[in-house]
């Protein structure tokens, strides 16, 4: 299980130690998309949502998700995030999230960007399932990653 960098050499898991890594800045930008219904989307867009600023309250529960995503996931460090965007798109068919998270660390912040896309599109759902139920969450992932040991990765 020596591979295998959340456990330890009888298989608990453990925090791993990033103490020896270098201190590098470090950007993460993740991506998901909500699909909605065309009436549910048009009252969006035009901000005539019962519960009010969808778009707007769920920029800040993305931003407010990344700093609080230590919290959430089992064996996460917390970081001294520097900026967290979450940008958000409507489209034809739903909308498009796109979070960016930056540190200057010893980890990356690859989990932030990604809680900051999944809380922004839950909040989007929370705030619209009033107006359609069947909307659906999907193609959370990672765009890119810069910094840290391992180098500059983007997704194909």
């Amino acid at each position: 299980m020596s591979g295998l960098t959340h456990l330890d050499e009888k298989g608990a898991a453990r925090m791993v130690d990033v103490g020896d890594k270098a201190v590098t800045g470090r950007v993460a930008v993740a991506e998901g998309h909500i699909r909605i219904g065309e009436d549910a989307l048009a009252a969006i867009a035009a901000g005539a949502a019962k519960k009010g600023d969808v778009l707007a309250t769920a920029r800040i529960a993305g931003i407010m998700a990344a700093k609080r995503t230590s919290d959430l996931i089992p064996l996460c460090h917390p970081l001294p995030l520097s900026a967290v965007s979450v940008e958000l798109e409507i489209g034809a068919h739903g909308i498009a999230c796109t979070a960016t998270a930056r540190t200057t660390g010893q980890t990356g912040v690859e989990m932030e960007a990604l809680t900051a896309v999944s809380v922004a599109l839950l909040t989007i759902y929370d705030m619209a399932k009033a107006m359609d139920r069947a909307m659906h969450i999907e193609g959370i992932r990672l765009l890119e990653k810069r910094g840290g040991k391992s180098g500059d990765w983007r997704a194909g």
